[in-house]
């Protein structure tokens, strides 16, 4: 497999990576996919080795297949595959950098894969709001707001189960990220032991709220097909990770949060 240390960036679309992308490779010591020509210089998009998340449905879809979950065992996690990508996406990057950072929203579900190939991997996860995923992704999905909830539900519950598998991963929000931006990126570098940067870019505040009031909206809503019941479940399930669907302004504390490191050996 190969040594190179890789970071990569998951979260659902619509989530912040994008913007966190940016911001992390502007670090002198991290090159990342830049001009690429390709949505969002998204890794996902420079390869052959394995099938983007379009293939599956694309965004707000693509974890209903089961088909798009990816691990240690899965039949293309070989060190041909490992040379062939790096190979790939080699060519994109600076090689005098200490990291090289990919960002791909099904990277969420394709951690132990990617970990697999890239054994030095870190990973930065960013979770957001399941009410403001589905309706900022609804454009494109066309789908129902229940089944975007359940789509990033699904999505984070994969991500927590592949957990205690990954050597190494930090794990933030993307409401406390737009709130404090520096205090978040300097816990971001720190956790991949570099020196922190002042960010350069534009992080605005309080973008959830047009979408928490369109969640109101719907639920005031006579329509019986823009409601959903939310249900003990499901509010259980979005609590494990920090999230209320019936308080959705409240953040709740969560363990997930934060550096974990397993210890190997």
């Amino acid at each position: 497999m190969i040594d190179k240390d890789f970071l990569f960036l998951a979260g659902h679309h619509r989530s912040g990576t994008s913007l966190m992308h940016e911001i992390i490779r502007g670090h002198p010591k991290v090159s990342g996919f830049s001009n690429t020509g390709v949505p969002e210089d998204e890794g996902q998009h420079l390869q052959d080795v394995y099938a983007p998340a379009l293939a599956f449905g694309g965004a707000g879809k693509y974890i209903f297949d089961q088909n798009s979950y990816m691990n240690e065992h899965h039949v293309l996690a070989t060190a041909h595959n490992a040379k062939t990508l790096y190979q790939q996406w080699e060519k994109f990057y600076n090689s005098d950098c200490h990291y090289y950072i990919e960002k791909s929203p099904p990277n969420l579900i394709r951690t132990r894969f990617l970990q697999t190939l890239f054994p030095n991997s870190k990973f930065v996860i960013i979770l957001r709001h399941p009410l403001a995923v589905a309706y900022a992704t609804q454009k494109w999905s066309k789908t129902s707001i229940k089944s975007l909830v359940e789509h990033t539900l699904r999505g984070y519950e994969i991500f927590f189960n592949d957990l205690n598998h990954l050597n190494e991963v930090y794990v933030l929000r993307y409401e406390e990220f737009i709130e404090q931006p520096q205090v978040e990126l300097d816990k971001i570098f720190k956790f991949l032991e570099l020196e922190a940067i002042p960010i350069q870019h534009e992080v605005r505040k309080n973008i959830n709220d047009k979408y928490f009031a369109m969640w109101e909206a719907n639920r005031s809503s006579i329509i019986k097909k823009m409601q959903f019941p939310v249900t003990r479940a499901i509010e259980k399930r979005a609590n494990l990770f920090g999230y209320s669907i019936k308080e959705f302004r409240k953040l709740l504390p969560s363990e997930i949060l934060g550096t974990h490191k397993r210890q190997v050996g």
